[in-house]
């Protein structure tokens, strides 16, 4: 089992609920969140665009067998090659040892 964290800016949610239901995805949760971060030169440059001002954003929450990983990355890199702004679609992907 995996479990995927997904941000992007308001504009895009409901390309992520589209990707997500063409991936086999049936539950996930979505909050809006500020995105923020505090300068550019560091890994998560490509995050958020704006250093020092707070993003409206959304960040997805999804538990998904791993055979779906693949068809939702692909969705996401399709859309964000489509893309002429610097807003993306963002994934994490983590592995689920254990859950109750």
């Amino acid at each position: 089992m995996k479990l995927l964290l997904i941000t992007c800016i308001e504009e895009f949610e409901k390309e992520v609920k589209k990707i997500l239901n063409h991936s086999g995805v049936k539950a996930f949760t979505f909050q809006s969140v500020q995105g923020y971060k505090n300068n550019s030169e560091n890994e998560l440059h490509n995050w958020f665009s704006s250093d020092q001002v707070a993003i409206d954003s959304l960040l997805f929450t999804v538990f998904i067998q791993e055979e779906c990983l693949q068809e939702i990355i692909r969705g996401i890199e399709t859309f964000n090659d489509s893309r002429t702004t610097l807003s993306k679609i963002h994934l994490a992907s983590f592995n689920i040892e254990k859950s109750i």
